[in-house]
């Protein structure tokens, strides 16, 4: 007897717990420690799915009492609803996302990429299995601490990701993000892994934080980078004519500006990860809820307020510097975001695709900020598969 009274409560309390992880797929996050959970929680939905049915089927069985019963066994259903919000929707946001890329790249970009490419690449834009397992990578070389300079005393480092094999490879420049305020360049490094081992040398390089070091500082650092990897490329196994930069928030801001700087070093082009295009919007309207309060993290990178540093804000906005011959641009959003407002992107692929440049803009219906940080998660399994795309049509079809 007692131990089917434990079992019961038991299985109201996972009833419970499941419930609650499942919620913040639907429930933004108001400050950074619940973040993490909203960030997590699309990403595992398989895996919260799959936990609140074992929570119905503990409750059915398990459970005598029949009001409790119910109670858990309402849990379990609302939990299981939220879940199946997220993977109803995949396969319509698999084909917008794939109309997407044919619109902006061609009907036939993808004929355009090389076999012996496109057969490295992921087969499916989605697997539950890999959801599970993992998603696979192959052998990579890791060299690690490289100092490219020393800029204010601070010595920064690159992270270099090289195929299996000795040869020249087009070279993948990744910024991480951070509020510019923190990471470190091994951040993201099983995309980094995944990356170098499908034929790609990437290159994972640093800049200083604010609010120690203000703008432009960062944007120095990542100029001072590219230039250290263009004259060294051949060092690195790195062809300096096959370059493309991509960042993740923070750092797609930075790797915008300095892609498109009138007298920026070319690149192939740019993937844009949920990344800031507009200062001066993002401070006037911040996202409701805001987690890391926005308008003191870009105080804290341009060195005071918007109406203290106005003309500040508008020369750190990627979207002010947009002309007509600006390298290829793949942007990728979460329309749940509450970090950087994925309206923020569409105006830039707007005003991108408005001044007759080549733009791509993915937007994932169910996920927040930093959705990737879980890698073989539900998003970035579709971010990846069609970022892939993307690398090997502006490399290789070019």
């Amino acid at each position: 007897m007692f131990y089917k009274k434990v079992l019961s409560w038991l299985a109201l309390f996972l009833s419970f717990t499941s419930l609650f992880l499942s919620s913040w797929i639907i429930i933004p996050a108001p400050n950074m420690l619940l973040l993490t959970l909203a960030v997590g929680a699309p990403e595992i939905s398989p895996w919260l799915f799959g936990l609140n049915l074992l929570c119905l089927l503990l409750s059915f069985f398990c459970i005598r009492r029949h009001q409790l019963q119910r109670l858990a066994c309402t849990l379990s259903l609302i939990g299981l609803l939220i879940c199946a919000s997220v993977l109803v929707n995949i396969p319509l946001t698999q084909m917008q996302m794939a109309k997407a890329m044919k619109q902006e790249l061609g009907a036939d970009y993808l004929e355009q990429i090389p076999v012996q490419v496109s057969a490295k690449m992921q087969s499916y834009p989605f697997s539950l299995v890999n959801t599970f397992r993992g998603i696979p990578s192959g052998k990579t070389r890791h060299q690690t601490g490289i100092i490219f300079a020393t800029s204010a005393g601070v010595p920064l480092k690159i992270e270099v990701y090289q195929p299996p094999t000795v040869g020249k490879y087009p070279a993948l420049i990744v910024i991480y993000g951070g509020a510019w305020q923190y990471g470190n360049p091994r951040a993201n490094s099983e995309f980094n892994q995944y990356i170098a081992s499908r034929g790609y040398t990437v290159f994972a390089i640093d800049y200083r934080h604010a609010p120690k070091y203000r703008f432009p500082a960062q944007l120095d650092d990542v100029r001072t980078a590219l230039n250290f990897i263009h004259k060294h490329a051949v060092e690195y196994e790195a062809d300096p004519e096959r370059m493309v930069l991509l960042g993740r928030s923070a750092g797609a801001h930075l790797a915008m500006l300095a892609a498109y700087q009138p007298d920026a070093l070319p690149v192939r082009a740019v993937v844009n990860y949920y990344g800031p295009v507009d200062l001066v919007e993002g401070y006037k309207t911040p996202p409701r809820p805001d987690p890391i309060n926005s308008r003191a993290v870009l105080k804290a990178l341009i060195g005071g307020s918007l109406q203290e540093l106005p003309n500040q804000y508008q020369i750190a906005s990627p979207i002010n510097y947009v002309t007509h011959s600006l390298p290829p641009t793949l942007l990728v959003y979460a329309r749940h975001d509450h970090l950087v407002q994925a309206r923020f992107g569409r105006q830039m692929y707007e005003r991108l695709r408005d001044s007759g440049n080549t733009a791509v803009f993915l937007e994932i219906p169910w996920a927040e900020h930093a959705f990737d940080a879980i890698f073989n998660g539900v998003s970035n399994q579709l971010a990846l598969y069609y970022t892939e795309r993307f690398l090997a049509w502006a490399l290789f079809s070019q």
